[in-house]
């Protein structure tokens, strides 16, 4: 198995409740082909009810074993990342915990119920290079159905298992 690191910033923004009762809103905005040379949470911009900041440097990690997963997401007519983030405390109150290229890595974190997931355009640049891993390191797979047992069950009986050794 062949793996790959790609470093990405990412842009998260906090939306105000809206109400006085209501906790405020932390979303992914967009990952960076690059990472500027920022601390984390640097704040980006304010409006009158969002800051955007700069959250960071995430990895994102490809294998070659899950080049059809990332095959297919490019190939959709919005490839996607998958940003997964969790409730941590006052400052920053969010901890990503990760980002990928994976639909079903993106939606395993779901399970948990603990995370937030969200999805952000992946940038062009960085679409090009998981392209370019897809096409270094995919192979085809064939589907190879499994072979039953040909001898019909009869009723009652218990199947054993095959011992070679037995006449």
């Amino acid at each position: 198995m062949v793996e790959r690191e790609i470093i990405v910033g990412l842009v998260i923004e906090r939306l105000d409740p809206s109400s006085v009762w209501g906790e405020p809103i932390w979303l992914p905005r967009q990952a960076l082909d690059g990472v500027p040379e920022a601390p984390p949470w640097t704040i980006l911009s304010k409006g009158a009810d969002r800051v955007s900041y700069f959250a960071g440097a995430f990895s994102i990690h490809l294998y070659s074993t899950e080049t059809e997963y990332y095959r297919s997401n490019l190939m959709a007519e919005r490839p996607r990342l998958w940003v997964v983030m969790r409730p941590d405390g006052p400052e920053p109150p969010v901890d990503i915990i990760a980002v990928t290229a994976d639909p079903t890595e993106g939606e395993g974190y779901t399970e948990t119920g603990t995370n937030v997931v969200e999805v952000i355009d992946i940038p062009p640049g960085l679409a090009a290079e998981i392209a370019a891993f897809v096409d270094e390191h995919h192979v085809e797979r064939v589907f190879e159905k499994r072979k039953r047992d040909k001898r019909p069950p009869q009723l009652g009986e218990r199947r054993r298992p095959i011992d070679e050794n037995r006449p």
